[in-house]
């Protein structure tokens, strides 16, 4: 399965984001219980502007491993999403 990671990595890393969620959902649809999966689906999903998956994915991989990658990725999407600049509000 490293193998497939790192080639979805690479999709990801390349744009080809579709094609890397495509993928993650056949693996992911295998019973894989594997956080690092829904970690890469949600930042494929964050790529596309899906701010809804890309937090359910990072939600889903820090249930299965709170100490992961995913709840760093979460924390900063968090952050950018309650992000706003009150004096653009005044103008």
């Amino acid at each position: 399965m490293t193998k497939t990671k790192e080639n979805i990595k690479n999709l990801i890393s390349e744009g080809k984001l579709q094609e890397a969620i495509g993928q993650l959902d056949t693996l992911i649809g295998e019973a894989c219980k594997d956080d690092e999966l829904y970690y890469l689906r949600g930042n494929a999903y964050r790529k596309l502007c899906n701010w809804q998956q890309a937090l359910n994915n990072y939600l889903e991989a820090i249930s299965l491993n709170p100490q992961g990658p995913a709840v760093e990725a979460h924390r900063m999407l968090m952050e950018i999403l309650e992000f706003y600049n009150k004096d653009m509000y005044n103008q």
